[in-house]
């Protein structure tokens, strides 16, 4: 009787409710906060490949969300998303699990979701022409080839040398068509909520990049700089709220991201085929009428005088157009303070689009003052010869004082250097930039000059010195401002040197169309 009674419980008991999918597919607000690959540093950004650095994403979406358990699928998150990061508020009940779905939809992902299951095949017979469909099972693929299994036997796919196509069921249920997160939660009652997801992402990196303009008092240059936001995901963000943190913020490891099946999809053959089962190739038609062909032949005389040409130039001339409008003037980023970063907000949405890269203006200055410098860079260790001389490299060194024209924190990025020549500004050096706080000096990488050339001779030496000429020549009609450093401080110079960064310098100027000598003195070891 006790079995009979629980038999009639189990089958008079109300069947379980229904899991509900709600698909979320429209992003209202989104917000992307850039953040620079922490190993980079001054470094640019990898031309290919994926960005090292990341993001935080915030989206803000609207959906119905109905009574009892619910699967909701946020879709079009970005591809590099970190789900353990994600953060989900708004939802009338907590969540109870979030998953990453990685298998995007492509010809390789249908492949290997129909594997051992029954297709449809669309081929062109060889000998008819006659285009047929029929059943086949799909052996192995997607990389290597894909094998099939018809009618005919086991056939590998697109090696018959005419059309072919697969046709399926449907899509499989665990394949979307952009990167998306799943979560689950249980409603008491059904509401339309507006949800805020956040999350951070792999795949983005920012860098600034410099242009310095050198005035023609060559004292004095225009620093402009772009700042550079790269996506590398398939997944774009239009009119995004768009900022970029600059500083060091302490970043760990990257946890490894779900990848989902190979999307290329490869078909290999044996080289089997030949020509004549194509059509040949036909030699199209040039796309001018025979009219215009003929005209760039004959339409003009052999010879006509300098005077009937400009008569006929002058009246085949259209009158010169109106010139054009002043460029607007770039929309800068603005600088705020996010406790010992620093942020650069675009004060307009922009699209961070997939696979690309944008550029928004950061900084732009005038007038800065420089100083130019000629840099022998650092002498070497005692028993250095030097044979001829070599050329001096130019730096432009600033203060980065608003006294002298700038005083901003200068993010780390790339700088070439523009100085003027005859009509125009030309690219005389390119260099890097570490981040540089107000206050600090900055150097500018500016190339090296034939101008300002020196050579460092090794003389007679003996038990107790070993002594150096250092010959600094300059071919300039102005004076030039030389450096060069010693780590191992020698014993005794004709010169006094100073201290810069912790390495004694010497610091002259050198004459125009002249020349500075500096004797220097090392005692060998233990003397």
């Amino acid at each position: 009787m006790r079995w009979l009674l629980l038999l009639l419980a189990l089958v008079a008991a109300p069947p379980a409710a229904a899991q509900s999918v709600i698909k979320s597919d429209r992003i209202e607000a989104i917000a992307v906060t850039l953040y620079r690959d922490p190993y980079r540093g001054p470094q640019p950004i990898p031309a290919q490949g994926w960005p090292g650095g990341y993001a935080l994403i915030t989206e803000t979406r609207t959906l119905p969300v109905p009574a009892g358990p619910v699967t909701i699928r946020f879709e079009g998150v970005s591809e590099g998303m970190m789900p353990e990061t994600a953060i989900l508020t708004g939802l009338p009940q907590r969540i109870g699990e979030k998953n990453r779905d990685a298998r995007l939809i492509s010809p390789a992902a249908l492949i290997d979701a129909y594997l051992k299951r029954r297709v449809s095949i669309r081929r062109t017979n060889r000998a008819t022409g006659k285009v047929t469909v029929g059943d086949a099972i799909i052996q192995s693929g997607p990389l290597g080839g894909v094998l099939l299994t018809t009618g005919d036997g086991v056939e590998a796919l697109g090696c018959s040398g005419l059309p072919e196509g697969i046709r399926y069921a449907g899509v499989p249920g665990d394949l979307a068509a952009k990167p998306t997160l799943s979560v689950t939660t249980d409603s008491a009652r059904a509401a339309t909520v507006t949800v805020q997801l956040s999350y951070l992402a792999q795949g983005f990196d920012w860098s600034a990049n410099y242009v310095a303009r050198v005035a023609a008092d060559g004292a004095t240059l225009d620093l402009f700089a772009w700042l550079t936001v790269a996506n590398g995901g398939s997944q774009g963000f239009a009119n995004a709220s768009t900022q970029a943190v600059a500083g060091a913020p302490n970043k760990e490891a990257n946890a490894r991201l779900p990848k989902g099946p190979e999307p290329r999809l490869a078909l290999r053959c044996w080289p089997m085929d030949t020509t004549a089962t194509h059509p040949r190739w036909q030699v199209e038609k040039s796309p001018w009428p025979e009219w215009r062909a003929q005209e760039e032949t004959e339409g003009y005389d052999i010879v006509v005088t300098g005077s009937k040409r400009r008569d006929r130039m002058m009246m085949m001339a259209p009158a010169p157009p109106p010139p054009p409008p002043p460029p607007p003037a770039p929309m800068m980023a603005q600088q705020e303070e996010l406790g010992d970063l620093k942020l650069y907000r675009i004060p307009e949405r922009v699209t961070v689009a997939a696979l690309s890269r944008k550029q928004v203006a950061m900084i732009d200055r005038k007038q800065v003052k420089f100083e130019r410098i000629y840099s022998g860079g650092r002498f070497g260790s005692p028993g250095y010869d030097q044979r001829e001389s070599v050329a001096a490299a130019l730096i432009l060194r600033l203060q980065n004082k608003q006294a002298d024209g700038l005083g901003l924190p200068l993010p780390a990025g790339g700088v070439a250097v523009f100085e003027p020549g005859r009509g125009s500004d030309l690219l005389v050096g390119e260099s890097r930039l570490a981040d540089r706080a107000i206050d600090e000096e900055v150097e500018l990488g500016a190339g090296q000059s034939d101008h300002v050339r020196y050579v460092a001779t090794a003389l007679p030496i003996s038990k107790r010195k070993w002594p150096y000429k250092i010959r600094v020549t300059n071919a300039r009609d102005t004076p030039a401002t030389f450096e060069i450093g010693f780590p191992e401080k020698p014993a005794k110079t004709s010169a006094r040197l100073i201290e810069r960064n912790g390495v004694q310098t010497w610091r002259t100027i050198v004459p125009a169309h002249g020349e500075t000598v500096l004797d220097l003195v090392y005692k060998p070891a233990g003397r």
